[in-house]
């Protein structure tokens, strides 16, 4: 984004709490990143992030999936999206997988933040993953989404050391204090500089 370019649009996808939300729209809000958050859905109607979006005065929609096929579902969404006229959007806690039609459209505009150093523990649970597998280091990843779980090109990655004591609940609670780091911080790096991917990596001028 060149100076003087309108904030990029984003639109964030949730199913829970919606802390990463609070942690983009606080940075929004400081005029730390670029852009400006258009709309919050969350496939859930009793998704604790609704709240705390209209708590920011933020557009807040649930767009409930049980008993819609993907396919409905999606096609909702993307209505809803391109309504918002979004330039990007952001899973901040989204349960579910997309569709690689649903990436096609939205190609190389959708980020996603997950609670370990991909490419290990992807999926669900990741810091139980990690706590239980006993590795030494963790942490969370920024990366573009694409048709697989969790393995878009990296665009961010930062550390939380594991500790003896740890346990999964206080391990994910410190690694989440980092996500609220990375998440806003990767984003303003994709809205603010030259970036690439070549081949699995993404590469800022």
């Amino acid at each position: 984004m060149s100076a003087g370019s309108p904030p990029a649009r984003l639109v964030v996808l949730l199913s829970g709490r919606g802390s990463n939300l609070v942690a983009l729209a606080d940075a929004c809000a400081r005029g730390e990143l670029p852009a400006e958050i258009v709309l919050v859905a969350a496939n859930r109607a009793d998704a604790a992030g609704l709240d705390r979006a209209r708590e920011r005065g933020l557009a807040a929609l649930a767009l409930p999936s049980k008993g819609l096929s993907r396919e409905e579902h999606e096609a909702r969404l993307v209505a809803v999206i391109e309504q918002a006229r979004a330039d990007w959007v952001c899973l901040a806690g989204y349960l579910r997988l997309l569709s690689p039609s649903f990436i096609e459209r939205f190609a190389s505009r959708i980020v996603n933040i997950h609670p370990a150093l991909l490419p290990a523990f992807p999926g669900v649970d990741a810091q139980a993953q990690a706590w239980a597998y006993g590795v030494k280091v963790s942490g969370c990843t920024v990366h573009l989404v694409d048709a697989g779980c969790d393995t878009g090109p990296i665009v961010l990655q930062r550390t939380v050391p594991v500790l003896d004591d740890d346990t999964p609940d206080r391990l994910a609670h410190r690694i989440l204090e980092q996500e609220h780091v990375a998440y806003p911080a990767a984003l303003r790096m994709l809205l603010s500089r030259p970036w690439r991917v070549e081949g699995r990596r993404v590469i800022f001028s």
